[in-house]
C-alpha cells in the first residue's frame, strides 16, 4: 500500500508518495506562498500532492490516505489547526478542506511529531519504542514516542520542550517566558550567542568569516571558526553544547527514553556536536549509575522525516 505525506512549512510545501516501508517513491517541493488565505494554502498543498502522484505513476486510487505535518497546535481528533502563527491559521479545519480536494481521508499532526514518527518508522529511532526526536531549527521542535505511538498529552500539545526554562529570567522568548531552552539551543539561539560573544572579541576569526557583518552569522559559523583554532569560537561552541545538553538532560530525566535523536541543520556537525553532548548528559542526568542509558543519536532522514512520518500517520 502507498500513502501521501505532506510536510507544510512557513516557506515551503514538500509532498511525497511513500510506500509502507517508509521509502519515498516521488517527491515534489514548491513555495507555500505564505502569507495567503487558508483556502489558497490548501490548494497549493493539493497541487503538490497530485503532482507527486503523477511523478510516482500513481492514481488517487493507489493511495490509502494522506497525512499532513503542520507547525503549531493541532487537534488530531478533529483535524483542526488550532493555532499556527507562522501560517496565520486559527481554528482552521485543514483535514476537512484537504479531504475535499484530494478525495481521500486526511490525517494531520504537528510537524515535529510527524518528523519523530518518521524517524521511528524509517530512520534513526527504528527499534526504539520509547524515544524522542529533537529538531534544532529556528526554534526547537520535539516529538515524543511512548510505546511506539506519538504522545500528545491531554490536549495534543505535549513535547514543547523548547519552552522549558534553562535560565530563569534569561532571554525573552516569543512564547512570553524568559530563558526558554530554544532561545539558547536552537539555531537562532546559537546565532545570538555567536553575535554576543564575537562583539566582545574584535580579534576573533569569526569577523573575517562573516565579512565583518554580524547579520551573516549562521548556526555553522562558530563551528567553522573553532576548526580554524579561534579561542572565542571554541568558547561559543562549548557554551552551546552546555545549553543543548541541559535540555537533553531534562528530557532524559523526565521520561528516560530508549533513545533521543537530534535533527536540524546543526546536527550536520555530527560527532563534533554529539560526542560532547553525550559526555555532559552522562555526567549530569539523574541516577548516572543506572543502566541501560539513553542513546543519543543523529537523526537519519534529514528533511524527509516529516514527509515519511506524515504519510505513515495512520499505519
Amino acid at each position: 500500500m502507498n500513502y501521501l505525506g505532506i510536510d507544510l512549512g512557513g516557506s515551503k510545501i514538500a509532498a511525497g508518495a511513500v510506500n509502507e516501508s517508509g521509502r519515498i517513491l516521488a517527491k515534489v517541493s514548491r513555495p507555500s506562498g505564505i502569507p495567503c488565505a487558508p483556502e489558497e494554502l490548501c490548494r497549493s498543498m493539493a497541487q503538490a500532492a497530485l503532482e507527486c502522484l503523477e511523478q510516482a505513476g500513481l492514481s488517487r486510487d493507489g493511495i490509502a490516505f494522506a497525512g499532513i505535518g503542520c507547525p503549531g497546535s493541532i487537534s488530531r481528533k478533529t483535524g483542526v489547526v488550532e493555532y499556527s502563527p507562522n501560517l496565520f491559521l486559527n481554528d482552521f479545519p485543514m483535514a476537512e478542506r484537504m479531504e475535499r480536494l484530494l478525495e481521500k481521508p486526511v490525517r494531520i499532526e504537528n510537524d515535529a511529531k510527524a518528523a519523530a514518527y518518521g524517524e521511528y518508522r524509517a530512520g534513526a529511532l527504528r527499534g526504539f519504542r520509547n524515544a524522542a526526536c529533537v529538531t534544532l531549527g529556528t526554534g526547537i521542535g520535539c516529538g515524543i514516542l511512548i510505546g511506539g505511538a506519538i504522545y500528545g498529552g491531554v490536549n495534543g500539545a505535549a513535547g514543547e520542550i523548547g519552552h522549558t526554562v534553562i535560565e530563569r529570567g534569561g532571554r525573552k522568548c516569543h512564547c512570553g517566558r524568559r530563558g526558554c531552552w530554544e532561545r539558547y539551543a536552537s539555531a537562532t539561539g546559537l546565532i545570538l550567542t555567536t553575535r554576543e560573544m564575537m562583539e566582545q572579541d574584535p580579534s576573533s576569526a569569526i569577523w573575517s568569516l562573516v565579512g565583518g557583518d554580524p547579520d551573516r552569522v549562521t548556526g555553522k559559523t562558530a563551528f567553522d571558526a573553532m576548526r580554524m583554532g579561534d579561542p572565542t569560537a571554541k568558547k561559543i561552541v562549548e557554551r552551546y553544547v552546555s545549553d543543548l545538553s541541559c535540555g537533553i538532560t531534562n528530557l532524559i530525566n523526565t521520561f528516560q527514553p530508549d533513545a533521543v535523536c537530534i535533527g536540524g541543520g546543526i546536527s550536520n556537525e555530527g560527532e563534533a556536536l554529539l560526542a560532547p553532548v553525550r559526555g555532559l548528559t552522562a555526567r549530569e542526568q539523574f541516577g548516572t549509575g543506572a543502566a541501560p542509558k539513553t542513546k543519543i543519536l543523529r537523526a537519519g532522514l534529514g528533511n524527509d522525516a516529516g514527509i515519511i512520518g506524515a504519510a505513515l500517520l495512520g499505519c
